[in-house]
């Protein structure tokens, strides 16, 4: 084995352990992190923003977006956050973050009409150019994702019966709308959810996939040419009504991919929170074991085969055998997960909560 696979097995291993060391934890109070040696640490953001738009770049490196407005930036681990919010956008809702390194982002302003927008940086948030502005009344957009530091996507609502697609080819500094010939109908009252900027994800160079809800079925759709062509399939997972469906999606490469979702509604269950495919989506069975509750973010452990972490409202829940089965492991609020290459993992969510999963020191 060569060094730098060791090194990548070593992470994986010490990652596996963190996220199973909160099993092993005292039960913890509703909201608040249990008090262990390993687990979600939260940090001190200063703000009470809600964070559903999270974007970490490595184990020091991490950029949240959120609520009136709010942009977060960390270089230190989250031990320190500053406050790198554009000006006068306090009446935006930021609602998903992609970042590139310290200095590059770009993020996504969710709404109808001109309130979807996307900003860039490339100073680390000391300034902030306006890249796209919705001019259609009718279109409303929900997450984003790119392939790589130029190749990107957003997604709309359904607009005249499709989903409507906007792509970059420079890194976020213009966008263009693409042809929705490829693009097959949405079905009645269907739509995306900007919960957690997990309901457009990408994998690879040119696999992308959309998150469904609120139609008859709950369907998530697939495009291998970075959007042009797209094809749709049924989940298992609930919906049938505005506040069920398909929340987050995380593919850990082209082939297996995770579903979570359910209900968001507080007083409403969740039977079927949970799927998985193993064939790039053309296909999804439901969880034996899903997650107890609505969850809207998920995200594969590094370089892990079989490990992730599902988290909502009530909790966070970890699956070892590829989304298969599910045991809750936090009762911590969170909106949205995300999991970096040199083995980090964070999550975000309501009241200014950004935390990090930490090891046994």
């Amino acid at each position: 084995m060569t060094s730098m696979g060791k090194t990548r097995r070593m992470m994986s291993v010490g990652l596996i352990g963190a996220a199973l060391a909160l099993t092993l934890a005292a039960p913890a109070r509703a909201g608040e992190t249990p008090t262990a040696a390993a687990g979600w640490q939260l940090t001190p953001t200063g703000t009470d923003a809600r964070f559903r738009g999270l974007a970490p770049v490595d184990r020091r490196t991490a950029w949240a977006a959120g609520s009136k407005g709010t942009v977060l930036l960390t270089t230190d681990g989250g031990r320190s956050w500053r406050n790198v919010s554009p000006a006068g956008a306090g009446d935006l809702e930021f609602r998903d973050v992609e970042a590139f390194d310290a200095r590059r982002a770009v993020v996504l302003a969710i709404g109808e009409g001109e309130a979807s927008r996307v900003l860039r940086t490339e100073d680390g948030g000391a300034t902030w150019t306006e890249s796209f502005r919705n001019t259609d009344a009718r279109a409303f957009y929900d997450c984003m994702t790119f392939f790589d530091h130029r190749h990107g996507l957003a997604m709309s609502d359904p607009v005249d019966g499709k989903y409507r697609i906007l792509s970059t080819r420079d890194g976020g500094r213009s966008w263009e709308v693409l042809p929705s010939a490829g693009m097959p109908d949405a079905l009645p009252g269907e739509a995306g959810f900007a919960a957690s900027g997990q309901c457009l994800v990408s994998a690879g160079p040119r696999d992308v996939w959309i998150a469904t809800g609120g139609g008859a079925t709950a369907r998530v759709l697939h495009s291998a040419d970075r959007g042009l062509n797209w094809t749709a399939t049924d989940t298992p997972i609930p919906a049938g009504d505005p506040a069920r469906g398909v929340f987050g999606l995380a593919f850990r490469d082209r082939t297996h991919g995770i579903a979570v979702g359910g209900d968001y509604r507080k007083d409403q269950p969740s039977p079927q929170a949970g799927a998985v495919s193993t064939d790039g989506g053309r296909t999804w069975r439901p969880s034996a074991t899903p997650p107890p509750a609505y969850r809207s973010g998920v995200a594969w452990l590094p370089h892990s085969r079989t490990a992730a972490l599902a988290v909502g409202p009530t909790g966070t829940d970890l699956t070892t055998d590829g989304g298969r089965t599910w045991r809750t492991v936090d009762t911590g609020s969170y909106d949205t997960v995300d999991c970096t290459a040199d083995g980090s993992c964070w999550a975000s969510g309501e009241k200014g909560r950004v935390a990090r999963l930490v090891t046994e020191d």
